[in-house]
């Protein structure tokens, strides 16, 4: 392809129609691109900065039979998403530099998205002992991002001493709130629909207990702890509060706690089960307004692949989780944007510019789009409707928890430095 093109006439950030010109993977005034520039034909279309998703499984390795990172990498790239933090719940789990290094180094080899490896807090996850979390950081993946995502960091002591070790490379704990002993057997949200469906109830205490304990072990330390898919008004409340303490929290909401309720449980269809579970109405609607005034700062996707044999089974022996990277523009249009509670520059903020910077990763994501900045870019079609069809993906798997639903907008062309790693057919012959 030209090392040059113009995006012609794209609503940069939702607002002013305007050309933005890239040259050779950096955004350039538009008087300095080439005569031999491509033109692409942007009317009406939404330009972002290319999308930063902080919480993706990718499962390699170990299950291959799930996601790779080249599959997964795909996704992303027809989401929309430039930059995924994968995480550290592969075989063998990414508790030391080789095994971050060796995701790090396939994700630069597959090259469609920049992937960033997520450290192991503990040790094989287990809640015992620290992992190689110093060894991690200044491995050549650069690791400041460490979870156990899947399993709660349930000991307090433990999660302090987690929460002391980042700071010296201004690293961050990213917890699932998830009290262990009150969700044992937990199946789906706690209330009157668990019980008359007869599947063991999931407390929202569970979380929340968990989110005010470190908000305060994060306050008493001094160091960073992000939240990962807050599902309880609850849970929004304590970290709006620990906000107007100063104390350095920060959250996500993912794209299926803003959009589907415990009601889905109702169809026993497996492709609802997810951790933490879906909650009631009141809960996500809570969820949207934390994430609209700023509680919550980002949306994150927590794609968890799964092979068929793992979702098409009765609901109690099914895994928890959902894909996610290829619908959550859609998802968040439609209850964020088309709802009135988010602006597209918002979208920018929670998908782009607020992850790369939790992430430590601002200085190549979410930059603004603007003369000397990469051009790692998102074209946006606000006004493509469209039936979810998960055997059309990209991922391996097929658990997505919207087939058949009509999402409006998607991604139509994505660019990492400059280079198309999406084009849809609207694009596409631009390019040609």
């Amino acid at each position: 392809m030209s090392g040059a093109f113009i995006i012609s006439g794209a609503l940069v950030y939702g607002e002013k129609a305007a050309d933005v010109a890239v040259v050779n993977g950096v955004i350039v005034p538009v008087g300095d691109a080439p005569s031999t520039a491509v033109r692409v034909d942007a009317d009406g279309l939404v330009l972002l900065p290319g999308l930063v998703d902080l919480h993706t499984h990718l499962r390699e390795p170990g299950r291959e039979d799930a996601e790779t990172i080249e599959t997964g990498s795909r996704a992303a790239a027809r989401g929309g998403w430039t930059a995924v933090h994968a995480m550290a719940n592969t075989t063998p789990v990414a508790d030391t530099a080789g095994v971050v290094e060796q995701v790090w180094s396939r994700g630069r080899e597959v090259g469609l998205v920049d992937v960033y490896p997520v450290g192991a807090v503990t040790v094989g996850l287990k809640g015992e002992h620290l992992s190689e979390m110093g060894a991690m950081a200044h491995s050549r993946a650069r690791v400041r991002l460490f979870s156990d995502d899947g399993i709660c960091v349930n000991d307090p002591v433990i999660m302090r001493r987690a929460l002391e070790y980042v700071k010296s490379f201004d690293g961050a704990v990213l917890q699932h709130p998830q009290d262990l002993r009150l969700t044992e057997g937990s199946q789906m949200h706690e209330g009157e629909i668990s019980a008359e469906l007869g599947l063991t109830g999931w407390p929202a205490v569970a979380e929340e207990s968990i989110v005010a304990r470190d908000v305060l072990l994060a306050g008493h330390v001094g160091s960073r702890v992000h939240l990962q898919h807050l599902s309880t008004a609850g849970s929004v409340d304590i970290v709006r509060w620990a906000k107007s303490r100063g104390i350095q929290v920060t959250a996500e909401a993912t794209p299926h706690h803003l959009f589907l309720t415990h009601e889905e449980a109702r169809s026993y269809n497996p492709l609802f089960k997810v951790n933490p579970p879906l909650r009631t109405a009141e809960d996500v609607d809570a969820v949207r307004q934390g994430l609209a005034d700023g509680t919550i700062d980002i949306v994150a996707t927590d794609h968890a692949p799964h092979p068929v044999e793992d979702k098409d089974c009765e609901w109690a022996a099914a895994a928890f989780g959902m894909t996610g990277l290829e619908t959550a523009l859609g998802i968040v249009q439609s209850v964020m944007v088309d709802s009135g509670l988010m602006t597209w520059r918002d979208v920018a903020r929670v998908m782009s510019t607020t992850p790369a910077a939790i992430g430590r990763v601002s200085q190549w994501h979410g930059r603004p789009i603007a003369a000397g900045e990469p051009a790692n870019l998102t074209l946006v079609d606000p006004r493509a409707e469209h039936t979810v069809d998960p055997v059309s993906h990209a991922s391996r798997s097929r658990n997505s928890p919207y087939a058949g639903r009509v999402l409006p907008g998607r991604a139509v062309a994505t660019f990492l430095r400059g280079t198309p790693t999406f084009l849809d057919p609207r694009c596409e012959g631009a390019f040609a």
